[in-house]
């Protein structure tokens, strides 16, 4: 099966399967799901093709995958046009809502790690 560009893995419950795709997780997943009649705990093996497709229409309806990315990738381009303070710190890979960086935000700058020791040597014993 399936949606927007992306297969939706056989062998899981459609309510996992779907997170597959940019832009759906769990909570949009179930509230389709539940808005369609289906059962979260079915195999997309198992679906009819009329409930097949009905999904993938009401999938296709929200903004997902390449559409979704571009949209989220001009709005950091537009923040670092006008200059913001949130687009000055997503041209550095820093974090862009307010948390420190002493220690943490490993995650935003890709885990690299600047310094080896403390700086301080300790003398050695002759």
């Amino acid at each position: 099966m399936r949606i927007a560009g992306i297969t939706i893995p056989e062998e899981k419950r459609l309510e996992i399967g779907l997170t597959a795709i940019y832009g759906v997780g769990r909570p949009r997943a179930k509230k389709t799901l539940e808005l369609l009649g289906i059962d979260a705990g079915r195999r997309p093996k198992d679906l009819s093709p009329k409930e097949d497709t009905a999904l993938r229409e009401a999938i296709e309806k929200f903004m997902v995958e390449g559409e979704l990315r571009r949209e989220i990738s001009g709005n950091i381009r537009r923040l670092k046009d006008i200059k913001s303070y949130r687009g000055s710190r997503h041209a550095k890979h820093l974090p862009a809502r307010g948390q420190g960086t002493k220690t943490n935000s490993r995650t935003v700058r890709g885990n690299i790690r600047k310094t080896m020791t403390s700086g301080r040597r300790k003398l050695e014993k002759t």
